[in-house]
C-alpha cells in the first residue's frame, strides 16, 4: 500500500506539457539538426491568436486566429513534428533564400561573372536550390517577437558574399503575422528572401483549394514559360 500511494504522489506531482492552441507539442518539435537544437516558439496576442514557429528553416507551423463566427482556426498547413519537417523535400512554411523562385538555368551573371546554381527544379534552380534556407538551422531569440539570424556563407549554393540576415517574426493585436527581413552582404550579390507557406483559409482540412475565390488588384502581371520562368511585361 505504500508503495502505490508513493506512485499515486509521484505521478500527481509530475506537470504534464500544455499543448499549444493548434494541439502541438513543444516537446514533439525537440530534436537537432546540423548539430543544432531546434524547438517550436510560441507567439500569442491580446486577442487569444498564436502563431507557432520552428528555427528549422525558419518555419511558420500554424497560425491560430478566428474566423467570422469567432472560433480560433488554423489557416496554415504544417506537420505535426520536427521529424516530419526534416524528413520532406517540401517548402511548408518556411523562409526561403538566397533567392526565391526560379533562376533561369541555375546560372547568373554579375559583373562579368557567371555563378553556377544547382539545378533542383529542371533545368532551373529553385528557392536557393535543395539545401536553400528552407533546410538550414536558424538562430533564434525571443523576447516578445521572435527574431531568427543565419549566415549564408560565401559560395553557399554558388552564391557570391557572406549574407548575414535577421529575420523577424511578430503577432499583431490585429491577428496580422508580420515577417521583417533585413540582410547584409560583404561583397555584391543577388537576393530574394520570402516565406513558403500555404494557407487554408477555410481552416478545414482536406479542403479544395480551388472553393477558395483571390482577387489580386494589380494593373499588371508577369506572364510565364511553361518552365514558370518569366517571359516579360
Amino acid at each position: 500500500m505504500a508503495v502505490m500511494a508513493m506512485c499515486l504522489l509521484l505521478s500527481c506531482g509530475e506537470k504534464r506539457e500544455e499543448a499549444t492552441l493548434s494541439g502541438l507539442m513543444k516537446s514533439d518539435f525537440v530534436s537537432e539538426v546540423e548539430g543544432k537544437p531546434t524547438a517550436l516558439y510560441v507567439l500569442k496576442n491580446k486577442k487569444g491568436a498564436e502563431a507557432c514557429i520552428t528555427n528549422y528553416g525558419g518555419r511558420l507551423v500554424s497560425v491560430m486566429v478566428p474566423d467570422k463566427n469567432g472560433k480560433m482556426t488554423d489557416v496554415v498547413l504544417g506537420y505535426d513534428n520536427i521529424g516530419q519537417y526534416v524528413q520532406s523535400d517540401g517548402n511548408y512554411g518556411a523562409l526561403i533564400g538566397r533567392y526565391g523562385n526560379r533562376i533561369n538555368q541555375g546560372k547568373f551573371t554579375l559583373d562579368d561573372v557567371e555563378y553556377t546554381l544547382p539545378q533542383n527544379n529542371g533545368a532551373h534552380c529553385l528557392h536557393g536550390g535543395p539545401q536553400g534556407y528552407h533546410a538550414r538551422m536558424w538562430d533564434a531569440k525571443q523576447l516578445n517577437d521572435l527574431e531568427l539570424t543565419y549566415l549564408s556563407k560565401d559560395g553557399e549554393a554558388g552564391f557570391p558574399g557572406n549574407l548575414d540576415i535577421k529575420v523577424t517574426y511578430t503577432l499583431t493585436d490585429d491577428n496580422a503575422v508580420g515577417i521583417k527581413y533585413e540582410a547584409t552582404t560583404d561583397k555584391k550579390t543577388v537576393v530574394n528572401l520570402t516565406n513558403h507557406s500555404y494557407f487554408n483559409l477555410s481552416g478545414v482540412p482536406g479542403s479544395d483549394v480551388l472553393d477558395q475565390l483571390v482577387m489580386i488588384n494589380a494593373d499588371n502581371y508577369t506572364p510565364v514559360d511553361s518552365t514558370l520562368i518569366p517571359v516579360g511585361i
